[in-house]
């Protein structure tokens, strides 16, 4: 399974989105690889159009769909004072989904680049599209 992050979903639906983002994102669906979470969920739909709000809903129903605890929040707080400590701030829903996917041990896939700072302070693992953005199910780092 990999935690798709808003910036990867976001890119993806633009019309005028990086075309390897949106291959990454379909080899991801056709493999029932992409999962996505509580902080990505209102990043992605609170964030949509207006008129872009019941087709989203909708394609990201059958989706897997990770919901945060008290106990993610908490692994979020000690993450974000490593993170801190090592002089990296970075926005708060993004050290709780870096945390998530820290603690349930799955790729991230994010086109944002602090993410790859994180992976290097904390057990983070980026996911990297396979050839053409197929589902490329060996770790990546």
């Amino acid at each position: 399974m990999v935690l798709v992050d808003s910036s990867a979903w976001i890119e993806g639906f633009r019309r005028s989105g990086k075309i390897e983002v949106k291959l990454a994102l379909e080899g991801l669906l056709e493999a029932y690889e992409a999962q996505w979470c509580s902080p990505v969920r209102l990043e992605v739909l609170g964030g949509a159009r207006k008129d872009e709000r019941k087709r989203l809903s909708h394609h990201f129903s059958v989706i897997p769909y990770r919901i945060c605890k008290e106990e993610d929040w908490e692994r979020a707080i000690a993450l974000a004072w490593k993170l801190r400590g090592n002089g990296l701030n970075i926005p708060w829903l993004d050290v709780l989904i870096a945390s998530v996917a820290i603690h349930d041990k799955v790729r991230l896939y994010a086109i944002d680049k602090h993410f790859q700072e994180v992976a290097k302070m904390a057990p983070l693992t980026l996911y990297s599209p396979g050839y053409n953005g197929m589902f490329n199910e060996h770790q990546d780092g």
